[in-house]
């Protein structure tokens, strides 16, 4: 399909999507070889009633983080960081770690930290601190194990490396070179532009971005798809970042990527590898997916609604995707190693066997998620292949059980992250 085509179909079959997974208001765009089309539907915010347009800004949420690798990248090139340095040669005292351990993922303290240290410059280093009291759920380099704080911390190297703000430093040493006209760092630029508000469950979302304290993970940054592409068209010529897209750690088998490099998930398919990284924050969503093969990228923004098959369609209509993760009759769940109650500071997940021998997993969200819209559920979960289990419901993606607990059973349950067995609570 030729771009001019691609952009017609987007024009036509946006609407319709956006309408039949009730999203408020979504903005997309596609890049082929420099070419750009894009498309908006809806409403920036149902209270307000403003129409999204395609020069509106949404949050991109973690995209953020490949953003913030870019900028440790550059520091690199300089010579002002080392990959394989521990991280406490640039903040003394921090714990065992390396920088590239902090940006695939695999330094292993818990990552889902969003203490709020305030809204002055210092609050990254604020942040920084607090995150000695962290626990390590495994040691660093062992396994992959998504960390938002991580990114924080990649966030305030940053900052002491170049001596100013991590907002300047974004400004100055990315969007500003790039020519993205349409970025914001947080509200206070994003008011500047037509902001999309989240929205839970039909309804604006109280607030509208996350603590400034999580900027480089994610809380904040907005723009529009035209200017993320700008970012990604970078990716493809700038043979410096090409580094990027290196595998560093294979994923478990959960229905993500099959790698992760400096930054970057990345997705070996049949037609070859792709790049990308999803984002979500209060309400708001995006998708990124860049094929360097055929030289084509893809941006989908969203403020609310059953997003996820909005942004399939879209995706599978530009770009090869992997196939859906289906369960396997013939694999039988493992009930004494999969059963217990597994923990992190976002989620406590109670995996149970009933007296037909079936596997249930019941998760209740705990601290940001709540606020984030998370809701419980339970699940029956399917075999499907060794270690990696489906949930029967639909939207969940599959669960791995990882590792030994020294009795037989699993020490992590991983959806992404990696939940420890909560000790003493098995079931």
């Amino acid at each position: 399909m030729g771009i001019d085509e691609a952009g017609e179909w987007l024009r036509e079959h946006l609407p319709r999507l956006a309408e039949q997974h009730a999203v408020p208001g979504a903005a997309v765009a596609i890049d082929a070889g420099g070419h750009v089309v894009e498309a908006a539907t809806g409403v920036l915010s149902t209270a307000t009633g403003v129409e999204a347009t395609t020069d509106s800004v949404f949050q991109i949420g973690s995209i953020t983080k490949v953003l913030t690798a870019t900028l440790v990248m550059g520091l690199v090139d300089e010579g002002l960081v080392e990959l394989d340095a521990p991280v406490d040669t640039y903040l003394p005292g921090f714990r065992q770690a390396t920088v590239r351990q902090l940006l695939c993922h695999t330094a292993g303290f818990e990552g889902d930290v969003f203490t709020d240290t305030g809204k002055g410059d210092d609050c990254l280093e604020k942040y920084v601190e607090l995150l000695a009291d962290i626990p390590q759920i495994f040691q660093p380099g062992e396994m992959f194990s998504y960390n938002n704080a991580g990114y924080s911390v990649l966030g305030r190297i940053i900052e002491v490396a170049r001596g100013e703000p991590f907002d300047r430093c974004m400004r100055d040493h990315l969007f500003t070179p790039l020519g993205m006209t349409h970025a914001a760092n947080d509200p206070y630029e994003a008011i500047l532009h037509r902001a999309a508000v989240g929205h839970l469950r039909a309804r604006p979302a109280p607030v509208w971005a996350m603590a400034r304290s999580n900027a480089p993970a994610g809380s904040m940054l907005a723009m529009t798809p035209r200017d993320l592409l700008t970012f990604a068209r970078a990716h493809l010529t700038d043979e410096r970042l090409r580094a990027m897209r290196e595998p560093q750690v294979a994923l478990p088998d959960i229905g993500w990527g099959t790698a992760w490099g400096l930054g970057w998930e990345l997705y070996d398919l049949p037609g070859g590898r792709l790049f990308g990284h999803d984002g979500n924050t209060i309400g708001q969503s995006a998708a990124l997916r860049v094929d360097p093969g055929r030289d084509v990228s893809v941006a989908i923004f969203t403020n609310g609604g059953d997003r996820k098959p909005l942004m399939k369609e879209i995706l599978r209509h530009v770009v090869e995707t992997p196939a859906d993760p289906a369960p396997d009759p013939a694999a039988r769940p493992d009930a004494r190693r999969c059963a217990g109650v597994y923990q992190s500071s976002t989620s406590r997940t109670t995996v149970s066997e009933d007296e037909r021998g079936r596997l249930w997993l019941e998760q209740v969200p705990l601290g940001l998620a709540v606020g984030a819209g998370d809701e419980p559920y339970r699940t029956e979960l399917l075999g499907r292949r060794g270690d990696s289990l489906l949930p029967a419901e639909p939207g969940h993606g599959p669960v791995a059980f990882l590792g030994d607990d020294g009795e037989g059973r699993a020490r992590y349950l991983h959806t992404g992250r990696a939940d420890v067995r909560a000790a003493g609570r098995n079931s």
